[in-house]
Formats: C-alpha cells, sequence, structure tokens
C-alpha cells in the first residue's frame, strides 16, 4: 500500500524552524547578532552604494544608489527573518547589476526594471512552493565558475566609464571593449588616479582590521577625505534621498501587456540568478555553520522579497556569499543578524546620506573592480589546472565566454548543456574486454567482461568487441558484474549481440546483473524473449549449473 509523504502547512513549518534556531537564546546571543549586524552592515554599505550606482545608467544614478541601499534595507528583514538558513544576507549582488542597466537603458527605463523585479519575485516564490530548490544541485561547479568568472569580468568592464573618467559607448560588453580600447587617449587622470588609489587601499588593507572595519568602506572614507578636503573636481555621487521610499518606484498603473512581454525575459533572467545564488549561497553557508538550509523555504523569501522591494523603489536582491560568510565568521547566531544589519543600514540612510552624496564615482568604481577580482574562485579555477581536467577547464572557459558575450540566462544553459555532451561523451567510454577461461570441461568459453553504463550511445560495443574475437567458442558468459547502469534502449544492441552469437551455433549467458538493471529489463519483457535460463547471479552459480548438466548428461 502506497504512502504518501506528510508535509506540514506553510505556517507550521516556519513555526518549526524558529523554534528550532532559537532554543535556548539568551542575552549573550542577542549581543552576538548585534555586533555581528554592524559588521555585516558596515560590509554591505559601499557594496550597496555601488551595486546600486551600477544597476542604472548615468542619468538615474542617484536613483539607483538609493535603490541599492533600499533594497539591502528590505531584502534584509524580509529575507533575512523568512529565509531558509539562520545566516542568509541579501542585498543587491554584482549579477543583477549587468542585467539591470540594460533594462533601464531600454524602452521603459526604471519602470522596466522594478516591473521586471516583481515578476522575477513571482518566478521565485512559485518555484518554491514548488519545491524546485533542489534544480540548482544540476548545475556542474566548472559552469557555476565560469559564470561567476564572467559576471566579474562585466562588471569590471561596466566600470570602464567611472574608472577612466570617459563616457565609454557600446550596447554590448564587446563594443564597450572596442569603444574603450580606441578612445583611452580621452583618460581623465585624475578620475584614474582616484580609482587606483581605491584599489590598492583595499589590496594593502590588513586582513585583521577587515575583521573590524572592512577594507572597501574604509577605502571609501578615505577617498571622499582626499577629494573633499582637497577640493578635487571629479564626478561626484551628489544628492541622494534621506528616506527608505525612493523617489521613483513601482508604479502599477503603468503596467501593460505590451511591457510585461517585453520584461518577461528579463524577469526571468533575474529569477533564474537569484536562484542560482541564493541557493548556492545558502549551501555554501550552511557548510560553513554547519546547519540544515531549506532550499524551498529560501526561494519563497527570495520571492517576497523582490515582490516588495520595486514599491520602494529597490532593486532585485538575492543571497551574497561575501555578506553571509561575513556574518557568520562574525558570530552570528540567528537570523536576526540580518535584522541588525538592515537597522544599521536604516540608521546610515537618514544620518549619512549627505556624507554618501560627496563620494566620488571613481572611489565606487575601485571598489566595484575589487569586488569583481574577489568573485574570482581562483582556488577552484586553478585545481582545474593542476589536475588536468580536461572536461572542466573547457566548461569553465565556455560559460565565461558566454557569460560576456551573450546574455546570461544563455550562458547558464550553454554550460549546462555542454556539460550534458561531455558527461554524455564520459558515460559512452565503456570497456568490454573478451577473456578466454577454462571453466567447463570440453567447453571452450569466453567471458565478455563489461565495465562501466550501456545506453544508446555505446550499446553496440558489446556485438563488435565479441565479433573481434579471433577464436570462436562453444560458450559467451556475459558478465555484467560491472555494468551500472543499462539504458533501456541499449536492449535492441544486446538482441543484435545475442543473434551473432547464435548464428556461431555458440551458446551464451548473462552473469552478474544488478538489481536495478535486472528490474529495468523486467520491465521490457527482455528475460522471457531472451529464456530466463541464461541468467545467472554470478559467474559461479554458471559454472555450478554447467557442471550439473554435466553430470546428469554422464549418468
Amino acid at each position: 500500500m502506497k504512502t504518501t509523504r506528510n508535509r506540514r502547512p506553510f505556517f507550521a513549518h516556519y513555526k518549526k524552524i524558529f523554534r528550532n534556531e532559537f532554543r535556548g537564546y539568551n542575552a549573550g546571543a542577542l549581543v552576538n547578532d548585534i555586533t555581528a549586524g554592524i559588521t555585516v552592515g558596515a560590509v554591505a554599505l559601499p557594496l550597496a552604494l555601488a551595486f546600486g550606482a551600477a544597476s542604472v545608467d548615468a542619468e538615474h544614478a542617484a536613483v539607483g544608489i538609493a535603490g541599492g541601499l533600499i533594497t539591502a534595507i528590505f531584502a534584509g528583514l524580509i529575507s533575512g527573518l523568512l529565509g531558509g538558513g539562520s545566516f542568509q544576507i541579501s542585498g543587491p549582488t554584482g549579477a543583477m547589476a549587468v542585467i539591470l542597466g540594460t533594462i533601464v537603458s531600454g524602452k521603459y527605463g526604471l519602470q522596466g526594471m522594478f516591473a521586471a523585479t516583481f515578476i522575477s519575485g513571482i518566478i521565485l516564490l512559485a518555484a518554491g512552493l514548488l519545491r524546485f530548490g533542489k534544480l540548482v544541485q544540476f548545475i556542474p561547479k566548472p559552469v557555476v565558475t565560469g559564470f561567476t568568472s564572467g559576471i566579474a569580468v562585466v562588471i569590471a568592464i561596466g566600470q570602464l566609464k567611472n574608472a577612466f573618467g570617459f563616457n565609454v559607448e557600446g550596447a554590448e560588453t564587446v563594443d564597450k571593449v572596442i569603444y574603450f580600447a580606441t578612445h583611452i587617449g580621452q583618460t581623465h587622470m585624475l578620475t584614474l588616479g582616484l580609482t587606483a588609489a581605491t584599489v590598492v587601499l583595499m589590496a594593502v588593507y590588513p586582513k585583521k582590521a577587515s575583521r573590524y572595519f572592512p577594507a572597501s568602506l574604509a577605502a571609501l572614507i578615505i577617498i571622499t577625505a582626499v577629494t573633499s578636503i582637497c577640493g578635487l573636481d571629479v564626478a561626484k555621487i551628489g544628492s541622494i534621498p534621506g528616506s527608505l521610499i525612493n523617489t521613483e518606484k513601482l508604479n502599477v498603473g503603468g503596467l501593460s501587456i505590451g511591457m510585461i512581454k517585453e520584461i518577461a525575459g528579463y524577469a526571468v533572467t533575474i529569477a533564474l540568478l537569484g536562484m542560482i545564488e541564493s541557493l548556492l549561497c545558502g549551501t555554501c553557508a550552511a557548510t560553513m555553520k554547519k546547519e540544515k538550509f531549506d532550499s524551498n523555504v529560501e526561494l519563497i523569501a527570495q520571492g517576497i522579497a523582490n515582490m516588495a522591494v520595486p514599491f520602494a523603489g529597490g532593486v532585485p536582491s538575492t543571497a551574497a556569499i561575501a555578506r553571509t560568510s561575513v556574518a557568520i565568521r562574525s558570530g552570528g547566531r540567528t537570523r536576526l543578524t540580518s535584522v541588525f544589519h538592515s537597522l544599521f543600514l536604516i540608521i546610515c540612510v537618514f544620518v549619512l546620506s549627505p556624507v554618501i552624496g560627496m563620494v566620488p564615482y571613481s572611489a565606487l568604481a575601485g571598489v566595484l573592480i575589487m569586488t569583481a577580482w574577489k568573485m574570482n574562485d581562483f582556488k577552484t579555477i586553478r585545481s582545474y589546472f593542476d589536475h588536468k581536467l580536461t572536461d572542466a577547464i573547457v566548461l569553465f572557459f565556455v560559460t565565461m565566454a558566454a557569460t560576456v558575450i551573450l546574455d546570461l540566462t544563455y550562458a547558464i544553459l550553454i554550460g549546462v548543456g555542454l556539460s550534458m555532451i561531455l558527461t554524455i561523451n564520459m558515460l559512452s567510454k565503456i570497456s568490454v574486454k573478451v577473456e578466454e577461461e577454462t571453466l567447463i570441461k570440453n567447453r571452450k568459453a569466453a567471458v565478455v567482461y563489461s565495465v562501466g553504463a550501456f545506453f544508446f550511445a555505446n550499446g553496440k560495443e558489446l556485438k563488435k568487441a565479441i565479433e573481434k574475437c579471433e577464436k570462436k567458442y562453444d560458450t559467451y558468459i556475459l558478465s555484467f558484474r560491472g555494468v551500472v547502469f543499462v539504458d533501456l534502449s541499449a536492449e535492441n544492441e544486446f538482441l543484435e549481440a545475442i543473434s551473432y552469437i547464435r548464428s556461431l551455433g555458440a551458446d551464451f549467458s548473462f552473469v552478474g546483473l544488478n538489481e536495478t538493471i535486472k528490474s529495468s529489463l523486467e520491465q521490457i519483457g527482455f528475460q522471457e524473449e531472451v529464456g530466463r535460463e541464461h541468467f545467472f547471479n554470478n559467474l559461479e552459480e554458471y559454472v555450478a549449473s554447467q557442471n550439473s548438466r554435466a553430470a546428469d548428461a554422464q549418468s
């Protein structure tokens, strides 16, 4: 009798998560959450400013920067409280910034970005409710690594304008690179110097100090102070709203069917990126903190957050591994760490908005360039080359190139598709060897050893190996002890091999089939068609059976 899995109602499930997380919570844990939240907030502040600026065009820079801060605040509150783990810190990220600039510069501008964010939230919410959280496990590590490195390259190229001080034109990333290379003589040396100084400050900043005060924030403060004190003539952020609601936000009345159709593709891309980043972040962080992580609950939380932030004028959010790892290393105990991180940013919005307006764009460019550099998983990339993992190297470079040259969604699809082709190619390399054996008196026997997986791409290898035998044998023992999988499409190839053996006037037997393969062949009636008398659990059973038959024949 079948039993159905008993699933707890939605709110009951959350109640259990919270009860387990806050069991034994005390004043010491609260202090840990507060200090960790402030530390993460200090890390998140410059990143929110930088990613917010990178998410829009120059015309809407102030709105983008405010949107970055607003997103970090609301995502920290909503995703943090409702997320699938006690450790996730969400906010604007580099991957999202790459897409959003294209939307904002398009037909529908900021409203297109807000609408795409809202629709992506609906998609994420549906994905969580439909329990799609495990799907991210099917994306191979080299694809994720190449995708991340590709995004890092796009982020860095996107900052050429702010770093070199002249407008870099071009609709696509490659166009921008070509334009930049042919107009590099227009470089504003003071702007470039401030960008370089920001990068150097972050690079030489003591690691021990970064545990208490992040390098990115220190660099922004120093460069902003130098620029203001010396009265340097460089582009600055300017005034930003000192409010939790942006000057522009989603206007539901302005939505139309035509608009939704045009931005639907962007919304899907944002949702896919949000899913990949959040779940990969959660999986890594759960390992770091040695806690459970509910991927479906996380998707629900990210969906609700992305549905909410457009109404405050925010940009898309996702869990971020940099901020999450800081929260864990800083001693954060529960999801309240994310809440306190948001409260810290709220204080910054109302108190520091005039100071934030004095930050040079060149300093933000330096922060983003260093962030892009650190996004690369150099340890993993180096291991691919050290161990000569050709397939992994190919996947990495193809995915990275596709990310830089094509749309981000296509990059993931190309990477996954190529990994499937490489996997099929690897699986198709089955080993089939024929060895002569003197197992039965007065009979010449050959054992055909197969190791690997039989499926549509290599089913013919069994017959080919038998055909190559220089000698002809009285019986062929088809040993499947080393076969881990049989695709049902290989059945016809097995029948052809059996037909060939019979044409030689020889006998045959199958030995060593595991239970899964037996069951699969049983479903299509293979045993009945071939004859059950030809199947044995192992070689010893087959030999004993033949010796018994020989003894019966002599008596």
